[in-house]
């Protein structure tokens, strides 16, 4: 029996320690072809097209051109 977070057992004696929550474990698959992989490439492969025309721009020169003038 619970009462406002407490406990209280057959003899009527109060719980004071916290009720656990339950535990559950996530199934979904997070290696391999799955949606979120996808998503994370096509958002990485995003992110480094547009620092390479951030790059060019900058610079004037394209990435080989940059590269080789360091």
């Amino acid at each position: 029996m619970t009462s406002k977070g407490f406990t209280m057992n057959e003899l009527g004696q109060l719980n004071n320690f916290a009720i656990e929550p339950k535990v559950y474990v996530d199934q979904t698959p997070r290696v391999g072809f799955t949606e979120y992989a996808e998503k994370l490439n096509g958002r990485l492969a995003m992110i480094g097209f547009v620092s390479l025309i951030a790059v060019e721009v900058i610079t004037g020169h394209g990435l080989i051109g940059w590269l080789t003038s360091l």
